[in-house]
């Protein structure tokens, strides 16, 4: 059996345990040296990825950014002019509102509003085709001094009054109102003025002062609108008018009444055309009657003059010409000189049929 020195067991021990300590050692700062050159490696190449993808990603987000701004361009500028056209639209705007407020407030001046509907009256007449001085007469004084603001002429001598009425202020209230009630209170307002206006027309009694009038006036509303809001508030706005011989006129209507009157000119003209086309056929007809009785003379005494010519040939040839030949057959005259006969004449002088039963004149 080997015996072991425990000194030399005791310094083995130590050594063996600093060996193994320097082998530790060796080994943490080798792994440690191992990790520290790992973790540069990796930071080393996490940053060369990092900066070839942002490289790239900034490559193509500047690729992205040119086509988005290649297809953005003609939009922002479309936007640009849009936003140009609504500025000078807005400036419109506002100085037609300005314009539109001014315009309202002069058609709440009573004669302004008169004087704009007369304008209207003769532009809708003139639409209908109607000649001034010649189918209507503006501003004709009647003979009470009364003057409607239009007569038309109709057929037959007769004239029929027309008077243009502008009831706008209540209209313009109404539309104005901030609600529901304060807007029918207006309209009924707008509808009293209308009536009122009516029975006004209905007073002045246009068709006693006129000759051969039709015993109505219009009164010329010259908006369908303001008839509509009237008649909104007052169902009965017709029937009164209707009492009081008054005609309530729009645009519209008005234009289809003139139409009517306009027809009725133009067959008043084709009757008058017939009329005298038929005075004139009677009177070439009576013209024609005398011009064949002169011809029927005529050939009458035709008729006698050959009658008598061959009355008078028929003596010549039997007592005059054959004691003639007796001459020459005596050798009294020369043999070379020889009387002609002469024919008489057969034709006679034609008949004129003057009637369809073949009646002749003679």
């Amino acid at each position: 059996m080997i015996s072991i020195d425990p000194v030399s067991l005791i310094v083995g021990f130590s050594l063996g345990c600093s060996i193994a300590v320097a082998v530790w050692v060796h080994h943490k700062s080798l792994k440690a040296s191992m990790t520290d050159r790992f973790k540069v490696m990796a930071d080393e190449a996490l940053q060369n990825s990092q900066s070839t993808l942002v490289d790239l990603a900034k490559g193509q987000l500047e690729s992205r950014e040119q086509a988005f701004r290649e297809l953005v361009a003609p939009i922002t500028q479309r936007l640009q002019e849009l936003d140009r056209s609504q500025h000078t639209l807005t400036q419109h705007l506002t100085s037609l509102s300005g314009e539109t407020g001014r315009l309202v407030q002069a058609l709440r001046t009573p004669h302004v509003r008169g004087r704009w509907g007369e304008v209207q009256l003769k532009r809708v007449v003139e639409l209908a085709g109607m000649l001034e001085h010649c189918d209507f007469d503006p501003q004709v004084v009647t003979d009470n001094g009364r003057r409607p603001d239009l007569i038309i002429n109709l057929p037959g001598g007769k004239q029929l009054a027309v008077d243009a009425k502008t009831p706008l202020d209540a209209y313009l209230r109404a539309h104005e109102a901030p609600d529901e009630a304060t807007r029918k209170q207006a309209l009924a307002h707008h509808a009293k003025q209308v009536k009122d206006h009516i029975r006004q027309l209905g007073a002045k009694s246009y068709w006693e002062q006129f000759k051969d009038s039709p015993e109505f006036v219009v009164l010329f509303l010259p908006g369908e609108n303001f008839f509509a809001a009237a008649l909104e508030a007052e169902p009965d706005l017709i029937e009164v008018g209707n009492n009081e011989r008054v005609v309530l006129a729009t645009p519209t209507t008005l234009i289809a009444l003139l139409r009517a009157v306009h027809y009725g000119w133009r067959q008043e003209k084709l009757a008058d055309t017939a009329r005298e086309i038929a005075a004139l056929g009677g009177e070439l007809y009576d013209r024609a009657d005398v011009l064949t009785r002169h011809f029927a003379k005529i050939g009458a005494h035709l008729d006698k003059a050959v009658e008598s010519y061959n009355s008078t040939l028929s003596s010549y040839e039997s007592r005059v010409l054959v004691t003639a030949r007796k001459l020459r057959e005596r050798s009294a005259v020369s043999e070379s000189k020889d009387v002609a006969s002469l024919e008489p004449i057969e034709n006679r002088p034609r008949l004129i049929i003057a009637e369809p039963e073949n009646e002749l004149i003679k």
